[in-house]
C-alpha cells in the first residue's frame, strides 16, 4: 500500500458519497498519484464498511473482468472482486427502481451458494463442486460511481468492482448434474435478443473462476462463508438498461431469471 490510511479513508468515502447521492466522480487513475491495486481494494472496503456501518450486511462475494475482452479493455489479466451486501439483492421477478442506480448495465451471470466454508490458496474446481449447496441463473446489474464508465482496473476495484444490484433464479440446480462450461446462455431484452454466451466464456468454466477468487482471497486470510453467494462471471456482454425495460435470460440445465426497471430517467 503507498497510500496513507487517510487517503484511503477518503477516497472510500467519497465513492460511498457517490453511490448514496447517485452521482459519478472522476477517475481515481488520473488524480490519485502513485495508486496501486493493493491501494484499490482497500479503498473499496472502507467504501463497503460505510454500508455495513449503515445497516448491511455482506452477503457473498463477486468476481468481476472474466473474460478476456473486458481484461485486454481495461489493462489487466486477471479477474477483480468486489463484496455483496444484503441491500444488492433482489428476487426473480424484481421490479427494480431505476434511481436507486446511476448508469446501470446488465450481465447474465451463473451463481453460486455454498452449504460449506472454503478457503485457499490450493482450493480446485473440484472443491468449488463439494462446497457448493446449488447453482442459479442470476442478473447482476453493475453499476459505476465514476464518470461514463470511464475505467481502468484501478477505477473499477476500488468502486467495490463496480458493484450495483443482483437477481438470483428462483430454481436451484446441483453444479453436478449440468457440465458448467457448456452450459448456454441467451438474454432477451424487452422481448428480443439482446446477448447470446456459454460458461466457458468465464476464465475456461464458473468453477475455474470461483477456485481463482477463493484463493485469493485465502492468500489474504479471508474465506468463502457457508451460505454465501458467489457471482462467477459474466457469460456474454453487457447490455445496458434503462426504466421501462424487462430482462429475461435463460441458461440451458440451469433456469431462468427475469427482472425489469421501473420509475424515472436516469440521472445523468
Amino acid at each position: 500500500m503507498t497510500l496513507e490510511t487517510a487517503q484511503i479513508q477518503y477516497h472510500g468515502d467519497a465513492l460511498y458519497e457517490a453511490l448514496v447521492g447517485r452521482t459519478t466522480l472522476p477517475p481515481l487513475r488520473d488524480r490519485v498519484e502513485g495508486l496501486t491495486i493493493v491501494d484499490s481494494y482497500h479503498i473499496a472496503a472502507h467504501m463497503v464498511q460505510r454500508r455495513v456501518g449503515a445497516g448491511e450486511t455482506i452477503v457473498g462475494k463477486k468476481i468481476g473482468v472474466t473474460s478476456k475482452a473486458v481484461q485486454d479493455a481495461i489493462g489487466v489479466f486477471e479477474p477483480d472482486f468486489g463484496q455483496l451486501t444484503s441491500d444488492m439483492a433482489f428476487a426473480d421477478g424484481a421490479a427494480i427502481e431505476i434511481d436507486m442506480l446511476i448508469q446501470p448495465k446488465a450481465e447474465a451471470e451463473i451463481a453460486f451458494i455454498l452449504k460449506s466454508d472454503l478457503k485457499g490458496p490450493g482450493v480446485t474446481a473440484a472443491d468449488v463442486l463439494r462446497a457448493t449447496d446449488h447453482v442459479r441463473a442470476c442478473f447482476e446489474i453493475v453499476d459505476s460511481r465514476i464518470d461514463n464508465w470511464d475505467i481502468k482496473i484501478l477505477d473499477t476495484v476500488a468502486d467495490n468492482a463496480s458493484c450495483g444490484v443482483y437477481a438470483l433464479g428462483a430454481r436451484q440446480v446441483d453444479p453436478r448434474d449440468v457440465d458448467l462450461a457448456l452450459a448456454g446462455m441467451l438474454v432477451e431484452k424487452n422481448g428480443e435478443l439482446a446477448a447470446t454466451g456459454v460458461g466457458a466464456a468465464v476464465q475456461g468454466s464458473p468453477l475455474n473462476s470461483v477456485a481463482w477468487l477463493a484463493n485469493t482471497l485465502g492468500r489474504l486470510g479471508i474465506p468463502f462463508l457457508a451460505g454465501e453467494v458467489i457471482l462467477s462471471g459474466s457469460l456474454g456482454p453487457l447490455i445496458p438498461v434503462a426504466a421501462g425495460d424487462r430482462l429475461e435470460m435463460r441458461i440451458g440445465g440451469i433456469g431462468s431469471c427475469a427482472i425489469s426497471f421501473s420509475g424515472g430517467a436516469r440521472h445523468a
